[in-house]
């Protein structure tokens, strides 16, 4: 059983340790679902393993506090384990502190300036088509009205604008078998792959400016395949590419990109996301940087973040948790308590006035 009111740092350790890899994450919205039910004030709807709460205080303006449920495989990093003054284990930084975070204020808020609804979703760590929050979008938009989304992604305490589109494409190489006793008979597909990896390799990062923030596109094979079997030339090796891309470009500009640098193979299209533009300018936003962002500033998210989602469905969206997003899926995966009490306050005295 959760209780929303612990201490956001321990509220943290006890969600990271209901393990809720992508498409298990049943229990533990099972655990937030009933905690936020025990919140008299809330309304609370529940669809798939997708979790959402609303108040209903007739203010002018909604806030949606977001977060995701899931984490990446946990190999080992699980239970939590406070070292020093950092919690250490799986989901500490993504995102189970900004889940904390929001959690927290559901049960803490006394009387809020803004209407909140509080959203955590499944399978934001795996294909675009499984998140729950794009689900929740397609089927019940109206649940998510608002005037600002802020997502708990971390940004190490600080706003971070917008995010980078992202693309995984696969590059097929073909060639034509043989025995490998005889290999100028055939057609050796891996060999064929070299010049593709190697103008892979040499592709250098661009720094793309949107909105005044500055985005970095990235481009990068993350895995490759190819041969069945030790006596055969093989006929076909695969390379699967992830190209990051500025959210100025637009899906279609990115595969446009991807087919141009490799002209000589197939490339297939295997998920695609829009990024999102900083939305600086809109005034919600503007109203949270400034009574927030004062002294950190904002930065561009490198990363893909669901801030898309609510950006294709006119709501303007930020970023903004504890964790340093460079430890993120990492082995040694670790939250400073400090930065997820401090986040936890932040928001909290803004949402209050």
């Amino acid at each position: 059983m959760l209780d929303l009111a612990l201490d956001p740092a321990a509220l943290t350790a006890a969600l990271c340790d209901v393990a809720s890899v992508s498409g298990a994450e049943g229990p533990l919205a099972d655990a937030v679902e009933e905690a936020l039910r025990r919140q008299r004030h809330l309304e609370v709807v529940r669809y798939g393993n997708t979790v959402v709460a609303r108040t209903h205080l007739g203010r002018t303006r909604r806030v949606v506090l977001a977060g995701h449920l899931d984490t990446v495989p946990v190999q080992g990093t699980l239970p939590t384990r406070l070292v020093g003054d950092e919690l250490w284990g799986r989901g500490t930084v993504d995102m189970k502190g900004g889940l904390a975070v929001a959690l927290h204020l559901a049960a803490t808020l006394g009387e809020p300036r803004w209407d909140v609804t509080w959203v955590c979703y499944d399978q934001e760590e795996v294909a675009s088509e499984r998140n729950g929050l794009g689900r929740l979008a397609r089927s019940h938009p109206e649940l998510l009205r608002a005037d600002l989304a802020i997502l708990g992604e971390p940004t190490a305490g600080a706003v971070e604008g917008g995010c980078n589109g992202t693309l995984n494409a696969r590059l097929r190489i073909r060639g034509r078998a043989a025995h490998s006793a005889r290999p100028w008979r055939g057609v050796n597909a891996i060999h064929r792959a070299a010049p593709v990896l190697q103008r892979l390799a040499s592709w250098e990062p661009e720094d793309v400016e949107v909105d005044s923030l500055v985005f970095r596109e990235s481009l990068s094979a993350v895995a490759v395949g190819g041969g069945i079997a030790g006596n055969v030339i093989p006929d076909e090796c695969v390379v699967t590419v992830n190209h990051r891309f500025a959210p100025s470009r637009t899906p279609d500009d990115a595969v446009a990109r991807i087919r141009a640098l490799f002209p000589e193979v197939e490339v297939e299209v295997a998920d695609v996301a829009a990024g999102a533009r900083p939305g600086l300018d809109a005034p919600a936003v503007a109203d949270f940087v400034s009574a927030v962002a004062a002294r950190t500033g904002v930065a561009a998210k490198l990363g893909w973040t669901d801030v898309a989602r609510f950006a294709a469905l006119g709501i303007p969206a930020v970023n903004f948790g504890p964790g340093d997003p460079l430890l993120a899926h990492a082995d040694d995966e670790r939250c400073g308590i400090a930065q997820i009490r401090a986040c936890a306050a932040t928001l909290q005295a803004w949402l209050e006035g």
